[in-house]
């Protein structure tokens, strides 16, 4: 298992480079560039601009900059300054040497302010909401699925399909505006937007204090994102469990004549949720990334939020940062689910 897991990292580093390439490519092949405005700059100022964040230089060399300074750590026996290009993600000192790794670079858009700024003060929300939306489509559509399928065909099992169905079919940009019409502006339960939490964050994204104020704004947000996906796992814990229950193994431990709630838990649920285990990793980098519907319909000052500014801004080092940031999120998310697999399944082993 160890020697897999330093394989997966390492091509870690080979799908990084894949998709930094391609991304790179897609954004300047867009016409237009970052300092094209409405009202157009003197072009001895887009001249210099250009030439300060080394955009007047070929694309490779471009290119392989970007990479150099996100992929390759620094490495000095001096302190970093607090400069804007001495920022990165990861500083910290290991005896006499300061190191430096995972550079961004500047935001076009926010000169003031690097892309690690945006990460150190955006990504923390956008993770505290999406792990909280994850919980909440787990402890929805799990308990959904499995009543569902062991009472196949009765009331129960169409109530739950129902709750799902409608996960699925009400968008967020429908369901947020009701909950804060509910909720916020008629009962007065929750704030209708914010978000509860501000930086400093304890291990870069945990709230230092969780008082009543963070809970009131941690209800909304997270049921309206996570009511969808807890529609996907409702439904395919059903079809999974549905299927496990028909096996020979199954009828063989009825005819053994062991309780029916020893079959369901040990052997049946077990097995049936390695298929569920798959889509949580996906579902986990992309609800923890941001989602930009649930960010501007709660006013919550996610990446999400900043994402598709950024886009519209032609602001590249935001746009690359981010692309690569859910890269790293969804290689680890599914390196952690097929270590879940060995434990699920005993059959299954990687060395």
């Amino acid at each position: 298992m160890g020697r897999y897991i330093v394989r997966r990292l390492i091509y870690l580093f080979a799908v990084l480079f894949v998709v930094s390439a391609i991304t790179f490519g897609l954004m300047h092949a867009v016409p237009g560039g970052p300092f094209d405005k409405e009202k157009a700059l003197p072009a001895e100022i887009v001249k210099n601009l250009e030439k300060r964040y080394h955009l007047d230089e070929p694309l490779v060399q471009q290119y392989f900059r970007y990479v150099g300074h996100v992929f390759i750590p620094e490495f000095s026996k001096t302190k970093f300054s607090s400069n804007l290009d001495d920022d990165a993600l990861f500083k910290f000192k290991i005896g006499s040497v300061y190191v430096k790794w995972m550079n961004f670079g500047p935001s076009y858009a926010s000169r003031s302010r690097t892309v690690n700024d945006i990460f150190r003060q955006q990504l923390p929300i956008s993770i505290q909401l999406g792990l909280m939306a994850l919980i909440v489509a787990i402890l929805i559509g799990m308990p959904l699925g499995i009543i569902a399928a062991l009472k196949q065909n009765t009331v129960f099992d169409y109530m739950s399909m129902s709750v799902a169905i409608f996960g699925v079919s009400v968008p967020v940009i429908i369901l947020g505006p009701v909950m804060i019409w509910i909720f916020a502006v008629s009962l007065k339960w929750f704030p209708a937007t914010g978000w509860g939490s501000k930086p400093p964050y304890l291990l870069g994204f945990l709230p230092q204090k969780l008082g009543w104020s963070y809970f009131q704004h941690a209800v909304m947000p997270p049921i309206a994102l996570g009511l969808a996906s807890s529609a996907i796992i409702a439904r395919l814990t059903r079809a999974s469990l549905l299927q496990v229950v028909r096996e020979d193994y199954i009828r063989t431990a009825r005819a053994k004549g062991l309780q029916e709630r020893l079959i369901t838990t040990r052997h049946a649920l077990k097995n049936s949720l390695i298929p569920v285990i798959t889509i949580l990793g996906p579902m986990f980098a992309a609800l923890v990334t941001g989602t930009f519907v649930t960010e501007t319909v709660f006013g919550i000052p996610g990446m999400g939020k900043y994402f598709v500014i950024s886009i519209t801004n032609r602001d590249y080092p935001v746009i690359m940062g981010t692309i690569l940031l859910y890269a790293i999120f969804l290689v680890i998310a599914n390196l952690v689910v097929d270590i879940l697999y060995a434990y699920l399944d005993p059959r299954i082993r990687y060395d």
